[in-house]
């Protein structure tokens, strides 16, 4: 064969390769980014790039959007049954009346009412909310819920598995949904223990089997546990020994966890159902309604320390950047300050413009991210960003006492939000999440009072600073934030 053929060869090659990544990119609705992200991998890498493709780039299938999607009709008007229209009467640190604007538009579709009997309690440590939920699911009564996006087969894992296997022998009916990829190394016979006990066990829809599983995108990022419908936890912790500071790559683990006892619980508990429905195979699987799940919480019942609370839940089942919004209109709330924590900073133009605008008006604006990455691409579009905020006037740390991994955000002395939702593409578009917003000056000064304690740990990031970083850290920087859509 002559040079020439092996020349027009490749051109074929490349011509459709191009016109391929064409119709790839554009044959679904994508962000401008995002999609031109796409058709600079696809096009200067032919072949290789569709490859990482099916593993970063694949949408969700309209099947999977239905099953997540119908579920939505699943339980709720039993919930919202039980979660009246909020009462009047209300503790002297609700500030849910001032926010009635981002309430109103939280609950636009009629699935995150605000209820106000809620006892909440901060976790920034592994073993210490470890040691509470554990000990609250050796309590567990009738039911206990488990999500999570990652439990890996480790000593806190099988310490917790062990303790679900106990309770499932106890005739506790226990389930557990989780994600494949995130849970890399729990394999099937691992979870068989707690099914031969008594137990469910189930992969996230969207990574059930071995084709879905290997992308990085579309996952349950979710971490909720319910017991007995009363008593819940969410925030940023999975279960694996790295949570607990016992991986010598991270050090501490600096995180972020609720546990909430009351009428929250029902909507995390609605929450489960919903992913659960979606994820069942059999219809023997399936949850219907149940008053052991949804026990009668009475909204009226306020006590002196009662929190305001709304559960929030997205994920690229909707339309629209829902959580991302409301992220914003929280923050637009702000007269004074806004304080973010965030183990990965990609913000979309949106969430730009919005810090910009508010650092712009002389609200104290505050990110707060690791000193070390567990992502290097990640981790480098995390710097460039960083170093463009500074430029517009936020104060950027970063957190120098381990990993900091807590997702969290700060609204004057009214608001807080605790959730799985980082600050990048992925939690605003492609992963299913749930965050917690709490109306409350108490719960708020808690929040910020370990924010100043995190603060002494860091180092504020300066424009002199910038400047001495090295030519080849820009590259990376400028190279990782080219390709940030789809990281």
């Amino acid at each position: 064969m002559t040079a020439i053929s092996w020349i027009d060869i490749w051109h074929i090659i490349f011509f459709a390769n191009a016109i391929l990544a064409l119709w790839t990119v554009f044959h679904r609705k994508r962000s401008v980014a995002t999609s031109w992200a796409w058709l600079i991998v696809l096009i200067i890498l032919p072949v290789v790039g569709f490859i990482i493709y099916g593993f970063v780039g694949r949408g969700i299938s309209q099947e999977n959007i239905f099953a997540i999607n119908r579920q939505k009709h699943i339980g709720l008007s039993n919930v919202q049954k039980m979660i009246t229209e909020a009462p009047a009467k209300i503790d002297q640190n609700d500030t849910s009346p001032s926010a009635h604007i981002l309430i109103k538009y939280l609950d636009k579709d009629q699935e995150s009412p605000i209820t106000k009997n809620n006892k909440l309690k901060l976790y920034t440590d592994g073993h210490d909310k470890f040691r509470d939920l554990f000990a609250d699911i050796r309590q567990a009564k009738s039911s206990i819920n488990v999500e999570y996006y990652t439990i890996y087969n480790d000593a806190i894992g099988n310490e917790f598995l062990k303790l679900l296997i106990q309770k499932a022998k106890e005739g506790v009916q226990v389930r557990v949904l989780y994600d494949a990829w995130g849970s890399f190394g729990a394999s099937k016979s691992w979870f068989n223990q707690l099914t031969e006990a008594g137990g469910d066990v189930l992969p996230f829809i969207t990574s059930r089997n071995m084709i879905s599983r290997n992308r990085i995108n579309y996952h349950l990022h979710r971490k909720i546990v319910v017991i007995d419908g009363v008593t819940s936890w969410t925030g940023g912790f999975n279960v694996g020994d790295q949570y607990l500071g016992r991986k010598k790559k991270f050090g501490y683990w600096r995180d972020t966890h609720l546990r909430l006892v009351g009428s929250a619980s029902l909507l995390l508990q609605e929450r489960f159902v919903m992913d659960w429905n979606a994820s069942a195979v059999k219809e023997e699987e399936l949850i219907s309604f149940d008053e052991k799940l949804f026990p009668d919480l009475d909204e009226n019942d306020i006590s002196k320390g009662d929190m305001a609370v709304q559960v929030v839940s997205d994920g690229p089942d909707n339309d629209e950047p829902y959580m991302r919004n409301g992220l914003v209109r929280l923050m637009m709330l702000a007269r004074k300050r806004v304080w973010i924590q965030t183990p990965y900073l990609i913000p979309d133009e949106a969430m730009i413009a919005a810090w910009q605008i508010l650092a712009s008006s002389g609200v104290d604006l505050r990110i707060m991210i690791p000193c070390m990455p567990d992502h290097p691409f990640i981790y480098r579009a995390t710097q460039w960003y960083a170093n463009q905020l500074v430029k517009i006037g936020v104060k950027v740390y970063t957190y120098n006492n381990g990993f900091m991994h807590a997702k969290t955000i700060i609204v004057d002395d009214k608001y807080a939000t605790v959730g799985s939702v980082n600050q990048d593409y992925r939690s605003y578009d492609l992963n299913f999440e749930d965050n917690v917003f709490v109306y409350d000056r108490a719960f708020n000064k808690e929040m910020s009072n370990q924010f100043e304690k995190d603060m002494e740990q860091s180092t504020l990031l300066t424009p002199e600073m910038i400047k001495k970083q090295s030519h080849w850290l820009r590259f990376l920087q400028n190279f990782s934030r080219l390709l940030s859509p789809i990281l």
